[in-house]
């Protein structure tokens, strides 16, 4: 196994094939939760959960695996966290039953975490303006992935099953597993940094706690003493993390980072998008799938919904161009509040209009287009407020957040369309799918506002070249939005 340095060219395109397999992993999802609901015979509300069990693992993992990739072990990261996802596919692929493969999807999760990681690899073993491209690239790939991982996925499981989708994954992620461990540099040398592995144990627990309580509390009841337990625990032991957290000289998570007015802003908008995304995006592609004898939804195939994220994809990354343009003539105050309401718009267009199947590819276009401006505004304020030291613990905890916004939709959004389920029923109500659009719209609104308010004035025309460098960086960058590992 060869530890030489590689030549800047080839590393680059290392990075990039691992954000591309990440994505890939990101599209097995949404799509085939009709299909996992129907083969498996159960609700469509618990086929949920192989989208919201990845998006828990990747939560847990990303702020560890963020700050891992500070010291000297970014490349075992890389290649153990290949290794785990590898492992989690090929049991997803053989799975005989639910339950097999919803630990499977769980093992994938540990995938997300590794764009920050890659990210952070570029900006220490590649000189600053040929990182900035490549962080660039990385981005930019992440939402390209998605956007064509999501129908190739589909077309494989909608012709053979839902179980090809995974082998295919597995066989990429397998070779690409091979090419890190040939290209990847020694990372040994670099500074040993102390790993906060109570922190870890802490914040795991309490978000296990909080998203189970959120995913199941329906079947608990809400106020059953196993439901008050895991919502009164977790929220605790949250708090306590919190504490431990400033406390600690070298913490998982820096939160002191936060006290920044735009890192503030990032990371609140950034969770509260995440959020709004997953009572979304899941939703529409679910509801597009529905038998019109149900008297709603198109009776859509796999490889159509699949089809859906094409438009979200070209739309982040169109809207992401043109952030810079919006810092330099007019307000970057606006970029974010803008950006939320478009997003608005597409969730209350497509709630109270949807007729005709072409109106979801629209919604899904004007979403795209909403998570492109505000998504590629935030990473460049993170990058800029923090030093370069603490640059992957600090987008870590970005992506933190973002994943645990990405997990509480998901398990949100099951948890709705449990609610509007019948005793019995796979499909719930077409008020459930309802009910999530108009609260995820809902959300994005305070978003704006809050976003405004948080970020200060910052007037027009008077952006620092530094500060449009970054939003031409994070206008790439923003295409992680998706928040599939990609996203």
């Amino acid at each position: 196994m060869s530890t030489a340095t590689p030549s800047t060219r080839t590393l680059r395109a290392t990075l990039t094939l691992l954000a591309t397999m990440m994505s890939i992993i990101g599209s097995l999802g949404a799509p085939l939760i009709g299909t996992v609901a129907q083969a498996n015979r159960i609700p469509l509300s618990t086929a949920e959960w192989i989208l919201t069990a990845t998006l828990l693992t990747g939560a847990l993992a990303t702020p560890v695996m963020g700050r891992l990739a500070d010291g000297h072990l970014q490349r075992k990261v890389v290649l153990v966290a290949l290794g785990i996802v590898l492992v989690g596919l090929v049991m997803s692929a053989l799975s005989s039953d639910f339950t097999w493969l919803l630990v499977g999807r769980s093992l994938q999760g540990l995938g997300m975490g590794l764009l920050p990681v890659t990210m952070t690899i570029a900006r220490s073993h590649l000189a600053p303006p040929v990182a900035a491209r490549t962080i660039a690239s990385l981005s930019v790939t992440a939402a390209i992935g998605v956007g064509l991982g999501y129908p190739v996925t589909s077309v494989i499981a909608q012709y053979f099953d839902y179980h090809s989708a995974f082998w295919f994954a597995a066989v990429l992620i397998g070779a690409t597993l091979v090419l890190a461990a040939k290209v990847l540099p020694d990372t040994t040398a670099r500074a040993h940094r102390d790993f906060d592995l109570v922190g870890a144990v802490i914040l795991t627990l309490s978000l296990v706690g909080l998203l189970s309580l959120l995913g199941e509390g329906q079947v608990w009841g809400w106020t059953s003493p196993h439901s008050l337990s895991l919502g009164a625990g977790g929220a605790v032991l949250l708090l306590v993390w919190c504490l431990y957290e400033l406390r600690r000289h070298d913490p998982l998570v820096n939160l002191r980072q936060s006290k920044h007015r735009a890192v503030i802003t990032a990371d609140a908008s950034g969770f509260l998008i995440s959020v709004s995304m997953y009572l979304f995006m899941p939703v529409v592609v679910e509801y597009v799938q529905v038998p019109r004898s149900t008297g709603f939804g198109f009776g859509s195939s796999i490889f159509t919904s699949g089809l859906l994220l094409v438009p979200l994809s070209i739309g982040t990354f169109t809207a992401s161009r043109f952030v810079p343009l919006l810092v330099r003539h007019f307000n970057a105050r606006v970029t974010v509040p803008l950006g939320a309401l478009l997003f608005a718009v597409a969730a209350v267009t497509f709630a109270h209009d949807h007729r005709s199947l072409w109106e979801a590819f629209v919604a899904m276009g004007i979403a795209g287009l909403g998570g492109g401006l505000t998504f590629a505004a935030m990473p460049g304020y993170i990058v800029r407020a923090t030093p370069e030291a603490d640059t992957g613990a600090a987008l870590g905890f970005y992506q933190l957040l973002r994943s645990i916004g990405l997990s509480i939709g998901s398990a949100a959004a099951g948890a709705i369309l449990a609610h509007f389920t019948v005793a019995g029923a796979t499909l719930p109500a077409q008020a459930g799918f309802l009910t999530a659009l108009d609260i995820a719209a809902g959300l994005l609104v305070f978003t704006a506002v809050l976003s405004y308010v948080l970020l200060g004035d910052t007037p027009a025309g008077n952006s620092s070249s530094s500060t449009v460098e970054l939003m031409e960086e994070g206008a790439e960058l923003g295409a992680s939005g998706l928040g599939l590992p990609g996203e």
